[in-house]
Order: C-alpha cells, then structure tokens, then sequence
C-alpha cells in the first residue's frame, strides 16, 4: 500500500474528525486505532489517519507512539504529514503537544512548521495567535474548567513555548489573507529568527485553504481539522489525486443502539439533557462505589428492560464542574478519570454481546477506551453528521458501525440526528 498523507491524531474523535475532512476532499482515507501490527490487511487508499490516545499520557510516551506512527507511514509512501492536535489545543503546560511536535519536526528534518488548530466551521478561530472559541477566548471558555487539560492561557504562542524545546513565532493574518507568496516570506523570516513552530492565524475557512496551497512542500504540519481544507486539492494539482465523489461505506447495520457519553463538556451536557428528556437513560456515577466491571454490570441491567424492548439507551457520566470538582476530591484526578473510562469499556463491551451494533462515542477519552475494549484496529469513514463528526463503520468481519465525538462538537440534538440518519 502507498499513501499521499499520514496522519497522526492524538485521540479517536479527533482522528475522524480529520479522516471525514479528507474524505470530503475526495481522499479516499482510513482511519486505524493504533499503530497497525505486521500483516494488518487495509483497504486502498490515499490517506492514512493513526489514531493513538496519546493526549493526556506522559509525554515521553506520547513521543515514542508517535514516532513509530510516523516510522509506519513512512514505510507506506506517505509524502506528506499531519500531527492532529484539538481545535483547543488541549494541553498542558508539559505537554504532549510541543514535544511530540518537536520529535516530529527533528524526525522529517523540517526547518519549521506551520500550527494553526482553527476550525470557523466549529467555531474556532485564530487571531494575532490567541485561539477564540465562538466570540470567547480559549481563557474564558469553558475550556478553563477541564477537568484533565484546563486551557487557561489563549495565546497559542505562549502555549506552546512552554511545552517546546525550540522557539515558537507568529504568522499573522496579515500575512495569511495575503497569500502564499506573504506567507512563503513570513516563514522565512521566521526561521531566520530561529523559530521552528509557525503558529498560524485563521478566521475563515478561505484563510486554511490558503494555508494548505502554501504549505504544499511542507513535510509536516500540526494543527486541528480545519487545516486539512485545502490538502487534498494540492495532491490533485500535482495530478496524484484523481477527481472523486465523496465515497461512503454502507451503512445498513442491524441490531441495537446506544449512546455513550462521557466527556464533561458544555456541549455535550447539552445533548445529554435533549436526549434524556426522551429516551431512556442511566447515570454512571463514580462515587456509587464498586469496580468498572460491577458499574458497568448495574448500568446493564438498569437498561435491561429498554434494551430488550430495542430502544436506544443513554449511558451517560457527564456532569457540571462542581460534580467534577466533588468526585475529583474523593477518588483523585487520576483514579476518577481511570474508573470512568474503564467502567464505560466494560459496559461496550456488554452491550456488544446483547447485539446493540450501533454506538455513539461522546468524548475523546471515552472513544479511546471503547475501540480499545471492543478491539477495533481501523475504520471506514461514513457520512457527516454534524462538522468534524462523521458516522464510521467498523472494518472486520463483526458488523459495527460507531460515531466518535469530540465532547465539544454537535447541535444540542445531535444523537438523535445521528440515529435518525441510520432509519
């Protein structure tokens, strides 16, 4: 198999957030959940996305995965490279953003390499390198209270000097809106400044697409979906990507749904209440006491009932920052975030075994937790249900279709657009 891009995201919903971009653009992409094993049997295609659950791990380790993800790409023709970052940037101060994208940089021999995490389809935007969520800044969002990575600094310039080992400069709009040859003389003078990281400013969908074109000769680039735009329009000028529809795989699943939820998020909050006003729904609470496996196993048999009479059910952990804050304090960060994950692994695969074969995943933690319980080593990318969430289907033999959800992404109704896409 030889690709055009390789990929490397940081956690599973942003994974296919970035694999349903490509596959917009015409590329046909497939998604894998970790580093593919000798032998792994994948279908053609132009754009190959890792996807690794490197986040929130120690950063030592985030570097060694990612490097073997790139070593892997490399050995499949990839020409080009993207590090998927959040479109919030979702760090800390010791990282894993600046030091994985410090081990990439060195790995290509890049001089310097452009990040821009802005996403104005999901409302994030750059400008004078402070990242706005909506008409906020990062600071003033409800990033501030993340309960593993809160974002309290909107200057992506400070950000990630702090977690880097090299300097990090600005590219400002005035320079993107001017086009490449601004932006080609920017980044020369950035690199005469001695900066290896380009933070890059964007406040509309035309700002990425000219990042994209400008970027055509770069090796690397790091950053959120959005910058993806303008990628597959430049391996078709070069006449290495045919014109192509969309092409999606068939949805026609059958067995049981179910929705996962577990990031805190405001957004998934929101969708939590709509679907819990109408579907039957139960509350994993971390402080009930018990195993993830004992958790899970009470979950199941509160479901009993609706699942038997095949209706969707809600599992749902997410709770308002005091909850956070209040179950942090009794179990630990650490351990709170663990059970959680854990608890939710056990109940997919329960629900796996009572034949539900449609899931959706809210949360990149929780999405990591389920396709490692279930197994899943990659993914065909499906329909778009809202911006950067599209519908996947499992490769294998096991029927399974799963829709992965950054816990910021989506209308307050999204599950139920979800499921009625698939009636």
């Amino acid at each position: 198999m030889t690709v055009l891009l390789g990929c490397i995201a940081d956690d599973f919903t942003g994974a296919t957030d970035l694999a349903n971009i490509l596959v917009r653009g015409g590329m046909r992409t497939v998604q894998t959940i970790g580093v593919p094993t000798a032998g792994t049997d994948l279908p053609a295609c132009d754009a190959l996305v890792v996807a690794l659950k490197s986040r929130t791990i120690p950063a030592a380790d985030a570097v060694a995965q990612s490097l073997a993800a790139l070593a892997w790409l490399q050995a499949h023709g990839a020409r080009q490279f993207f590090f998927k970052v959040c479109s919030t940037f979702d760090s800390t101060d010791a990282g894993n953003i600046g030091p994985v994208a410090d081990a990439l940089l060195e790995a290509l021999g890049e001089r310097i390499a452009v990040v821009c995490p802005a996403y104005p389809a999901n409302r994030r935007t750059v400008f004078q390198g402070h990242l706005f969520v909506g008409e906020v800044l990062l600071s003033d969002s409800p990033m501030r209270n993340h309960p593993l990575t809160p974002m309290t600094d909107a200057s992506l310039v400070r950000v990630l000097g702090r977690q880097s080992r090299h300097p990090v400069g600005l590219l400002p709009w005035s320079a993107v809106s001017a086009g490449g040859p601004a932006i080609e003389q920017a980044l020369a003078a950035l690199v005469a400044q001695g900066a290896r990281h380009a933070v890059a400013d964007a406040v509309r969908d035309e700002d990425l697409f000219t990042l994209g074109a400008a970027c055509r000769q770069r090796r690397l680039l790091t950053g959120g979906a959005g910058l993806a735009l303008g990628l597959p329009q430049n391996f078709r000028a070069a006449g290495l990507l045919p014109e192509r529809a969309d092409s999606d795989p068939p949805l026609c699943v059958g067995g049981g749904a179910a929705v996962l939820a577990g990031s805190c998020s405001e957004a998934t909050r929101s969708q939590v209440a709509e679907m819990a006003s109408r579907q039957p729904s139960v509350l994993i609470d971390p402080l009930a006491g018990g195993t993830p496996v004992e958790l899970a196993a009470s979950a199941l048999r509160q479901a009993s009932g609706a699942l038997g009479r095949g209706e969707t059910v809600l599992f749902y952990s997410s709770a308002d920052p005091a909850t956070i804050a209040k179950v942090q304090s009794r179990l630990g960060q650490e351990q709170a975030a663990t059970l959680v994950e854990q608890t939710f692994a056990e109940l997919a695969k329960g629900l796996l075994a009572q034949q539900v074969r449609r899931l959706i995943v809210a949360g990149g933690e929780t999405s990591g937790a389920v396709v490692a319980a279930l197994g899943v080593q990659a993914l065909a990318i499906g329909p778009q249900i809202d911006p950067g969430v599209p519908w996947t289907r499992v490769l294998g033999e096991q029927p399974l279709l799963l829709a992965l959800k950054s816990g910021n992404f989506g209308r307050p109704d999204f599950f139920s657009r979800a499921l009625e896409m698939l009636r």
